[in-house]
Parts: C-alpha cells; structure tokens; sequence
C-alpha cells in the first residue's frame, strides 16, 4: 500500500493550518465488481443512502449509519497513540465520530484492515461507555476510549474515539479504509463523542475554526482536506458563501435544479447537504427519475443507470443554485466512464422529512468546487477548482 506523506505545514504562533493529503483508493464498488460479488450484494441489500442523514427512520440504535460507503475513494492517515499507530481513515462530512477497528474485533472486516492496540499506547484511557453504530448491511459496535491523535501536523490530545469490537458482515472487509473521521456537528455524534475537529478549535490548534476540501479529478494526485486554513491557488474567482440551514450536518438550501434554465428537480427550493462521504449526487426517487429522464439514462438489471458515452459532449450542463449563484455540473462530471460503459452519477434516496426534498451533493459536486466548511461562521463557500 502506498503510504501518504504531510505535504505542508505552515506554523502561525501556537497555531497551525495544516494540509493533510488524501489519495482516491479503490472504492468498495470496484473491490467487490473485481472479486464477482457487486451484482450479487446490490441483489441482497437495497441500501437506503437517505438513512445516513435521518437514522431515526430506520429504528438504528446509533447516529451514524454507514451503508453508502461502497463508491467512497478519498482517504488519507492518520495516527493514534503513543507511539503512534497508523490508520487509513475517510474523511467524512456527513458524519461525527472517529473510530477505528480494535484487536478486541475478531470479525472478518477487522482481520485485513489495521487494528488498534490500547495495550501498546502509554497515553490510552479506557472507559465503560459504549458505542453502536449502524447500517443497512450490518453493524459496528464497540468501546469508546481516550488517546492523542494525529492528523497532518495537528496533534489532539485525550480525543475520543471508538475502538471496534464487531463489524458482522462483508460490507466493510472490502473497504479500502480502516475506519472514519467525522467532520460534522457535534450534534449528531454517537455516544456524544466530541468530534475531532472540536477539539482542535477549542484547544486553539488550528489558525481559523474552518476547514476547506480540495478532491481531484479522474486518476490526479493532490486531494487534500486543509485545517484551519485555505489554500487559494486551488480554486478561480472569488469564494461564495452559503449560509447553513441547519448545523448538524453541513446543510444549505438549494434554491433550483436546472437545465437549459428549465426546473428539472428541487421545485420551489429544497434542502442539500455537501457530504465527502458520499460519491454520487443524490436526491428524491422523483427528481431523479426527471434527470435519470432528461439525460437518457435506462436502468440495467442491477438498478444501476447507463447512458450511452457517445451522447456524453451533446448532453447539458446540470445547474444547482444556491444563495443566487449557479454551480453547474457538465455531463463529463456526472457520467461515470469505466470500461467502455457510461454511469449515471445520480441516485435515488428515499427520506421522509418536514423541511421536504433532501438532496446530497457528494465528491461528484465536491470535484468541481473547492469547498471551505466554516464552523465560526455556520456557513460555506464553493469556488470552481482552478
């Protein structure tokens, strides 16, 4: 495996901005289409993306349910514990807690993934707590406990963090992670676990309470998630801020979605939430079917969508608005081209709420806009990638 290396660190006083490099790994989509289990495991779980954001309709036991990661690709290291122990995690917006796999999980997911060890940690603190996390293929349960973390530059003392006791299932063997950092609001943590980005703004680590996302295209180097910081030699023009709607996932409002100026979804406005965890753009079953329509996207046996690559240059650009500023998406972005077939990067979720249509913009959106996540301000600000 190719290990990631800190790629800059600028010292500011007792602050930092820190650029911790991510890689875009084998999604869990590949793995399993590589090992000839992809048809059988979309035939066996019709996941629910839309339970990601709203556990409760799901009778889950935690708050952060796992079951969209099979197309996620950006991942960088992090350490744990003195001395330190290395780990493969996702950064996730769409989520709050960190956790990793443990040498107490005897379940197959753990066997090929790194596990951490508390009794090789001088600094480990145990506690009695517990954490549950679940999903629509299975489950993640474990210990929470206490221990310096590393990320970039940064060092976080006494963070908390979950340490995997089970992880039932096949979903996460094939997982090209060990386990995820959260990048949400501590609102919607599990156990109430105090995310890490928390505590390095109230320890006063990070030169700004912000953090800003940059993801590559295609096959490129350079993805990065920046703490404290952003760097402006990523992106064109000015930044466009966009107030949060609600602060516990990233989420703003989308006034429209558009083609060629005409409403094709999100009607009358609808709510959006700008998630790294997730690959696709995803939306209600009906505003999906309009654009998996207006694209000429037929559905195959195994639910998927595919338009034909040729019609990839006549197809238009697909325009979200918020705040009054467009941000299109050309065909070139929302279709998938792998092996000779071109994939409709649109899914449908199903997510009933009283603020109406969610819609969730993933690395998908994200790969066009660099994106800055103002925590002091509750709000964010996209500018297309240079």
């Amino acid at each position: 495996m190719k290990w990631l290396f800190l790629l800059g660190l600028v010292t500011l006083g007792q602050c930092l901005v820190t650029k911790v490099p991510l890689r875009k790994g084998k999604s869990l989509r590949q793995n399993l289409k590589e090992h000839g289990k992809l048809d059988e495991f979309l035939k066996k779980h019709h996941h629910n993306l839309g339970s990601k954001y709203y556990p409760e309709q799901n009778l889950a036991v935690a708050a952060e349910p796992l079951e969209n990661y099979m197309d996620i690709e950006y991942i960088g290291n992090i350490y744990i514990g003195t001395p330190p122990q290395e780990f493969v995690v996702l950064f996730d917006t769409g989520s709050s807690n960190l956790w990793v796999p443990s040498v107490y999980c005897s379940s197959s997911a753990c066997s090929n993934h790194n596990r951490f060890n508390p009794q090789s940690s001088s600094t480990y603190q145990g506690t009695d707590q517990s954490v549950s996390i679940t999903y629509g293929t299975g489950s993640m349960t474990g210990i929470l406990g206490y221990d310096t973390v590393q990320v970039g530059g940064i060092t976080v003392t006494n963070q908390i963090f979950g340490l995997s006791e089970t992880e039932p299932g096949s979903f996460l063997y094939y997982s090209p992670f060990d386990g995820i950092l959260g990048l949400a609001y501590p609102s919607i943590s599990s156990s109430g676990a105090t995310p890490v980005f928390d505590n390095m703004m109230s320890e006063g680590l990070v030169s700004q309470d912000l953090f800003s996302v940059y993801l590559s295209s295609d096959e490129q180097s350079g993805s990065f998630v920046m703490f404290g910081g952003v760097d402006t030699s990523y992106y064109t023009g000015s930044l466009n801020w966009v107030p949060l709607s609600s602060e516990s996932y990233w989420e703003i409002t989308l006034d429209s979605i558009t083609m060629n100026g005409q409403s094709i979804a999100c009607s009358g406005g609808c709510q959006a939430i700008i998630d790294t965890g997730t690959s696709l753009l995803a939306g209600p079953p009906n505003g999906i079917s309009n654009i998996q329509y207006y694209i000429g996207a037929s559905q195959s046996s195994n639910g998927e969508y595919y338009v034909s690559c040729s019609a990839m240059n006549s197809l238009p650009d697909i325009v979200f608005t918020m705040n009054g500023i467009e941000f299109p998406v050309p065909a070139s972005a929302y279709l998938l081209q792998s092996n000779g077939y071109c994939q409709s990067a649109f899914e449908s979720i199903s997510i009933p709420t009283d603020s109406g249509e969610l819609w969730i913009l993933g690395d998908v959106f994200i790969r066009l806009y660099y994106v800055v996540f103002d925590r002091a301000n509750n709000q964010v600000a996209l500018a297309s990638v240079a």
